[in-house]
């Protein structure tokens, strides 16, 4: 047992403790200062995964907890997402009559579970991550209890969440009573020995019911456009970005390093998974005006986009998926930091909010702009080389193997990116050329809120434009599962 390296995980833990019994004596008015030390703490870890501190590599717990590349990915990642959300917390703390404090430790502790999320190798470990995550989510998104909104976003995801776990348990019990196997490796090795037993197959079929209700695969995303607009939106911002790349990077671990051998016989159930998830979500975006129900449409239409890596089978497949997680990080992050600052003292988030946004607050304007154009994936930005990189890995699989599944999958996915063109330039429209915005009074933004947004916007320029080192640590993660 190798329990130093779980440091990432334990100084998190100890971290979101600390904020919480500071709550008893940090006055309310300073409170907001308490996010910008946890940010420094997190800066500080995530500098340590690159400099040799919580950053080695090996196996705990019998194999259940493993640190390979990977899960440095992803970890990385989950860093780099709270800090983003945190700025954004301290900036929407005005918003919370009280409990400042345990909203910032909520954070922390949910990303504790994702850390163990993307070193999870064993099906305990794996519930127990999704669980901590998911438990923490019940209490993030009903936090502002004066809304009725938020109330009811948290009902409905704790009652859709504990569906999704029920599944999850009961698929976990079925691999394990016929294979006798919980962890990963050892699966891997008996798996293709039940690739046709009906009980066995209807335990993973469960097991990723559950993960779908995570990365908001249809026919699992109906609660992510009702949660997304009724939750405080710091928590729908985790939610977007951290929640839904834990169920990515456990959904590949399960289906690449432990039942490698059934998943390469499920190729044409995932490319119709992928494009039905990718029409959904664009075609019931086309309607919506209010901004974060359409963001979570939107939401499920990049779930699709993400799938293409899954249903590619292929080593350029996960690295593209993880390639296209980092971009869409700082997009989604950027557009959602936008919403919180212009919509805080509105009753509602409808898009016409953002009526003469270019003449209240440029750098708002510019930053929730090159969201939008990246999020539809037009080039430089993140969007476009992301997206590129899926069609790619899907179309090299369908000339590789002669499936002409994946070919109607890219010409699904082509159909979605123009589609979404639609209601992305909507906003743009909003911003720039709406008529007689009804109030045209300047946004003050704070020095944290600017730079958070600089992060954001240099990390869509950089990533579109100079893809290699984000791209040569994918593919070394997408190497561990092999």
């Amino acid at each position: 047992m190798n329990a130093s390296l779980m440091t990432l995980e334990i100084f998190v833990l100890a971290l979101g403790m600390a904020l919480l019994l500071a709550d008893f004596w940090v006055p309310a008015e300073r409170k907001k200062f308490l996010a910008y030390l946890a940010i420094v703490a997190l800066t500080g870890l995530l500098a340590g995964t690159f400099g040799g501190f919580a950053g080695q590599l090996g196996a705990a717990f019998n194999g259940s907890y493993v640190e390979d590349p990977l899960a440095l990915f992803f970890k990385r990642f989950f860093l780099a997402a709270a800090i983003l959300v945190l700025f954004l917390t301290a900036e929407f703390s005005d918003s919370l009559s009280d409990g400042v404090s345990e909203f910032y430790s909520l954070i922390l502790f949910a990303l504790s579970g994702m850390l163990f999320a993307a070193s999870a190798n064993d099906f305990a470990m794996l519930f127990v991550s999704i669980e901590l995550i998911t438990v923490t989510f019940y209490v993030l998104a009903g936090f502002q209890r004066a809304r009725l909104q938020s109330l009811e976003a948290g009902v409905k995801y704790l009652i859709i969440g504990a569906l999704s776990s029920a599944f999850m348990i009961f698929g976990i019990a079925l691999i394990w009573g016929t294979t006798g196997k919980m962890n990963f490796n050892d699966l891997a090795r008996v798996a293709g020995q039940f690739a046709d037993n009906r009980i066995f197959l209807t335990g993973v079929l469960f097991l990723l019911a559950g993960l779908g209700f995570k990365i908001s695969v249809v026919p699992f995303q109906v609660w992510t456009p009702d949660v997304y607009q009724g939750a405080p939106t710091p928590t729908t911002t985790f939610l977007a970005v951290g929640s839904k790349a834990a169920g990515f990077v456990l959904l590949l671990r399960f289906l690449f390093s432990a039942i490698p051998a059934v998943t390469a016989r499920w190729t044409d159930f995932l490319i119709i998974l992928s494009g039905i998830t990718i029409l959904f979500g664009n075609l019931c975006a086309l309607p919506q005006r209010n901004l974060k129900r359409l963001l979570g449409y939107s939401s499920i239409s990049h779930a699709g986009y993400l799938m293409l890596g899954v249903a590619a089978l292929s080593a350029t497949g996960q690295s593209a998926l993880m390639y296209y997680l980092a971009g869409y990080l700082f997009t989604v992050v950027a557009a959602f930091t936008v919403i919180a600052l212009v919509m805080r003292h509105l009753d509602n988030e409808d898009v016409s909010g953002l009526a003469g946004l270019n003449q209240r607050s440029p750098m708002l304007a510019v930053t929730m702009t090159l969201a939008m154009v990246s999020l539809a994936g037009v080039p430089p930005l993140a969007g476009f080389f992301g997206k590129f990189l899926l069609l790619r890995a899907v179309i090299e699989q369908g000339l590789a193997t002669g499936n002409h599944g994946y070919y109607c999958l890219a010409f699904t996915a082509l159909a979605g990116v123009l589609i979404s063109f639609y209601y992305y330039f909507g906003v743009i429209r909003a911003i720039y050329w709406s008529r007689d915005p009804s109030d045209l009074s300047p946004i003050p933004l704070s020095a944290p809120a600017k730079f958070s947004m600089a992060i954001c916007i240099a990390g869509m320029f950089w990533i579109g434009i100079f893809p290699n080192t984000i791209l040569t640590l994918a593919t070394q993660a997408a190497d561990a599962l092999k």
